[in-house]
């Protein structure tokens, strides 16, 4: 069961493809705040409301100075399907061996339909300037998600 993380940590580094299967870093974006989500799996429909919602603020959040970069277990191919399919402009990238997942805390044991299952934990990691962990969300909702996070940060 992987740690999960707390204001004040510092956000674990990691390099992974996007749907292009181009190499995106954490530390690309270093001196921007950064809102990092992780979801189960791409072209679900919570996943794509979530990733819908990210997409229809992302001017709003941009402008406030946060980047956005969605995890999943997918691979680089089946991130290209899903933003094709719903016109996502958020950066997606895969994580199939789960290891940035399980470095996050998004990873490990939550219930489904009342059965302890081990899955990706949708969760939501913002991280400051500095790489540091501003705020680590846990077991959240897709639906409402996005909105509540920027009246949480004041946009």
């Amino acid at each position: 069961m992987s740690e999960r993380l707390q204001p004040g940590d510092t956000a674990p580094a990691f390099t992974l493809p996007d749907a292009d299967g181009n190499e995106i870093s954490l530390a690309d974006h270093k001196g921007r705040k950064v809102i990092v989500y992780f979801y189960p799996a791409a072209l679900t429909p919570g996943c794509t409301k979530q990733a819908c919602d990210f997409t229809d603020n992302l001017d709003v959040l941009a402008e406030a100075g946060y980047d956005v970069i969605g995890i999943s277990p997918d691979k680089p191919e089946k991130l290209a399907k899903f933003r094709e399919k719903e016109s996502l402009k958020v950066t997606l990238v895969g994580d199939p061996d789960k290891k940035v997942l399980e470095a996050y805390g998004a990873f490990g044991e939550k219930k489904l339909y009342g059965k302890v299952v081990t899955g990706v934990i949708r969760s939501t990691v913002v991280v400051d300037e500095d790489g540091k962990v501003e705020r680590a969300l846990y077991n959240v909702k897709a639906t409402g998600h996005v909105a509540k996070i920027i009246k949480d940060l004041g946009i």
